[in-house]
Parts: structure tokens; C-alpha cells; sequence
């Protein structure tokens, strides 16, 4: 392995270390991931927009202030992309589609990309979605399709594909993503990624998601460190953002190796609901429960008593697409991806009683899930019910509910009921593709989700794609 090679696959709190003694620097990071992006990305696509030379002016920055003594942020020299659906000052935030006008004034960052800077962290640019974040899917007619670091030939998932195949194969250790019904933890699962969709609030958003308050903004990483350490960067306030939380003066790096001893775990390996669960994600995710087990943690299986809310979580979804499609001219809905048009034809046909009726139902299963959750620290599972499927092109198949996450029925839940929930690589297939396994907190529990996920770190550490270190 050259030096190169071994700053593109460290972690950001390795580099950080290595900052710290001068056994290495920003710019030699910055120029390591750098090299694996033109190496793997024509391969992988998930970046639709590169700012190579802005990043080298940053990491030198970073360098100069590293020699001083005097870095600016927790995260300072770290390389870092961002999901295009989150703004950033002077970039193109296209959100994978070719109705927004890229040469329009792009002079504001969304408080990630603020937050961001502000801890010194080196942007190398934004990372591929489908448009609009539509789907659990990375394709589009804009930016085509991104394949999946473990093997190309499969999707990554999404909808914040290319932020977890930039993380998973080294281009960048650090991401951020959006969920708003499994499109952190769908895609990290799929590409063997950590990936948090906090709770809702924890992280500000501007400006908010047409789809509502089902939208969350959340960390990708390679270990769990590297996400607590995320997590005290984009939790921090911005007042444009009137649903967010509280300000958390809490450092989610504390406390995170306490471990599980004693905590109350409910295991439901099916939500009580859930159909086709893939027989080796099935195996894989009752061992994982064994090394909680066997970590101290206290575990039932129970299931928590819920019917599935496909219809809610879809309905909901796609009345916010009615309402972006609404917005465009007619010959801009011309050019859209044909599975984010079916979702707008679908999202039409709900009446205002009809969505009232989502949201009462939305209402009950929250309270339904905050008083389970009194029972139990935690709540696990597996992150999605099947492993990667084939990457297919963007309208491949009709679309409906099911098909739009009917695969995957352990996600959309906790983005109704608003709860923290992150997914941790827990073994791969016979055929060598990752297996998530899904952990739940109670909400405002963002930081017993992370302490829970970092302990069942130490038992499988998270590996990177064998493929990718071979080539590299």
C-alpha cells in the first residue's frame, strides 16, 4: 500500500490523530482521497459535482493553521462531501434533476454546509441523489446511475447513494446524507456503512423538505467515532430552521464507550409485519442480537405491536411530490425522472381529507411508539429486508407503494414517529454484499443509539470493500 492509500481509507478521527503529531497533514489527505475519487469514481458515480482545486486551497488552510497550533473546529482538515440536496455557497445544488437552472445564484449554505466550514472541515463537493430525493434508489436522468462500491453491478440504494458509496469505498470518511423514509440507513446498509438518521430536529435544516417533517439530515462514516464527531458539529443551532430542537450542549464523543451493560434491548425481527426477509440478513442480524446479548444487554424479542404504515408513509410522500411537481412549468415536468411523475400522479389523487386521515394515523403510531419505548432502551432489527439488488435505470419498473419501499418495511416507521435510528454493518451475504443491522432509540436517544452501535463496533469493526483496497 502506498501512504496515499492509507490516508484515503483512514477514518477522520485517524486523521485527526495523525493532525495532531504531524504524521500527516490536510493536504496529503485531501490529495490521497483525491486520487482514489478519480480512480473509483467513474466507476461508483456518486459525486455530481467535484471542487478539487477549492478543496487543496482549504486543506491548505487547514495545514497552515494545524502548524500553528491552532485549528479552527473539531473537524478541521477532515475531507467531507455533502448530499445535492443540501445547499452550499457556490456550488450548484441540483437535487439530480434538470429542472433546476444551475446558473442561478447559489450564495447560501443549509446550517450543515455552514456548520461544516465553520469546524474547518476540507469540502470536496456534492454527492449524487435521484431527483429530488425521490426514491430508495440513486438514478436519474441527470446524473445517471450509482453503483455500489461492494459490486457495481448493484445499487447502492438511496436515496443518499452516492454519499454512502463516496464513504464506503475512501472518497472522503465523513458525508452528509437526508432520510425521509430510509435514505440514510437504506443506502449505508447497502454500501456496509454507519449510517444516524438522529432525531427528528437534532440536526437544523433550510430550507425545509417539501415532504415535511419526515426529513431528517444525518451523518455517514466508517466507524461510530467519526459520527458522534459529526454529530456535534450539525446539531448545533440555526435559527432558520423553526422545527429544530433545542440547542444540545451534550458531546455525543462522551460516554460513547460505556457500553450495553444493563440496557433493556426489544428485538423484533420483523416488526411484526414485515413479509420477505431476506433468510441471511435474517441470520445475520439474530447473531448480532447475540453479541448485544452476550455484551450485557438484557434482550426480548417482542414485536412492538404496530400494523404497517406503508400507506401513511407513502401517502404523506407523495402529496410532497404533488406539491414540487405542481410547482414546475409543463415543460419541465416534460424532463423528469418518469418515477418521480408517477409519484405526483399518485400524490394528485389524494383529497385534503385524505391526508388529515394520514396524519391522524401518523399521530397515533408516534404515541403508540413513544409509550412502547418506555418499556425498552432500544429497539433492533434489520435495516433493510433484503440485501443489494441489481442497479437498475431510472423508471425500470411501474411505481407504486410497494415498490417504492415496500422492500424495505423496517425504515419508514421511525421517520413517522420521528425517532432516532441508525444502521451498522453486521455481516455480509454469501455473495459478499453487507448486512445492516438497525438499532432505535427513544426519541431525543440519539446519543444511547450511538453508544449502542459503538458497542457492537468493537465486536465486528467496520471493513471497507475488499475489492476497492485491492484495486487502490
Amino acid at each position: 500500500m502506498t501512504r496515499a492509500t492509507d490516508l484515503a481509507d483512514c477514518t477522520a478521527t485517524e486523521l485527526l490523530a495523525l493532525y495532531r503529531r504531524r504524521g500527516a497533514s490536510p493536504v496529503e489527505a485531501t490529495l490521497a482521497v483525491l486520487a482514489r475519487i478519480e480512480r473509483v469514481d467513474p466507476v461508483l458515480n456518486a459525486f455530481c459535482f467535484l471542487a478539487a482545486e477549492e478543496a487543496l486551497r482549504s486543506a491548505q488552510e487547514s495545514e497552515a493553521r494545524w502548524s500553528r497550533g491552532e485549528p479552527i473546529g473539531t473537524l478541521d482538515g477532515v475531507p467531507v462531501s455533502i448530499k445535492d440536496l443540501i445547499l452550499a455557497k457556490g456550488w450548484p445544488t441540483l437535487r439530480g434533476s434538470r429542472t433546476v437552472d444551475p446558473k442561478q445564484a447559489w450564495d447560501v449554505d443549509a446550517p450543515a454546509s455552514a456548520r461544516l466550514r465553520e469546524a474547518g472541515a476540507v469540502i470536496l463537493g456534492k454527492t449524487t441523489t435521484p431527483e429530488f430525493g425521490c426514491k430508495g434508489e440513486t438514478n436519474s436522468p441527470l446524473t445517471g446511475i450509482t453503483r455500489n462500491p461492494w459490486n457495481p453491478a448493484k445499487t447502492t440504494g438511496g436515496s443518499s447513494g452516492g454519499t454512502a458509496a463516496a464513504v464506503a469505498s475512501g472518497m472522503g470518511p465523513i458525508s452528509v446524507g437526508t432520510d425521509g423514509a430510509g435514505s440514510v440507513r437504506i443506502p449505508a446498509a447497502f454500501c456496509g456503512n454507519f449510517g444516524l438518521k438522529p432525531s427528528f430536529g437534532r440536526v437544523p435544516a433550510y430550507p425545509l423538505s417539501p415532504m415535511g417533517s419526515v426529513a431528517h439530515l444525518g451523518p455517514h462514516a466508517m466507524s461510530v467515532a467519526d459520527a458522534a464527531l459529526m454529530m456535534n458539529v450539525l446539531k448545533r443551532p440555526d435559527t432558520r430552521d423553526w422545527t429544530s430542537l433545542q440547542p444540545d450542549a451534550s458531546d455525543y464523543a462522551k460516554g460513547l464507550d460505556d457500553g450495553v451493560q444493563g440496557l433493556r434491548i426489544a428485538y423484533s425481527p420483523a416488526l411484526g409485519y414485515a413479509k420477505n426477509v431476506d433468510a441471511e440478513v435474517a441470520v445475520a442480524v439474530a447473531a448480532a442480537v447475540r453479541d448485544l446479548e452476550a455484551l450485557g444487554a438484557h434482550v426480548e424479542t417482542v414485536d412492538p405491536g404496530i400494523a404497517d404504515p406503508l400507506d401513511i408513509s407513502t401517502g404523506l410522500w407523495f402529496a410532497g411530490v404533488w406539491t414540487i411537481w405542481s410547482g414546475l412549468t409543463a415543460e419541465q415536468q416534460k424532463i423528469v425522472d418518469p418515477d418521480f411523475r408517477a409519484q405526483a400522479e399518485l400524490g394528485a389523487k389524494l383529497g385534503v381529507l385524505d391526508i388529515h386521515r394520514l396524519n391522524v394515523r401518523r399521530l397515533e403510531l408516534g404515541s403508540h411508539m413513544r409509550q412502547f419505548m418506555q418499556r425498552f432502551d432500544l429497539l433492533v432489527m434489520p435495516s433493510v429486508a433484503m440485501p443489494a439488488f441489481d442497479a437498475r435505470p431510472a423508471g425500470h419498473t411501474a411505481m407504486d407503494a410497494p415498490a417504492m419501499l415496500g422492500w424495505t418495511p423496517f425504515s419508514y416507521p421511525f421517520n413517522l414517529t420521528q425517532q432516532p435510528a441508525c444502521t451498522i454493518p453486521c455481516g455480509l451475504t454469501k455473495d459478499g454484499l453487507p448486512i445492516g443491522l438497525q438499532i432505535v432509540g427513544p426519541m431525543f436517544g440519539d446519543a444511547l443509539v450511538l453508544r449502542a452501535a459503538r458497542a457492537y463496533e468493537t465486536v465486528r469493526p467496520i471493513a471497507r470493500p475488499p475489492s476497492l483496497s485491492a484495486r487502490a
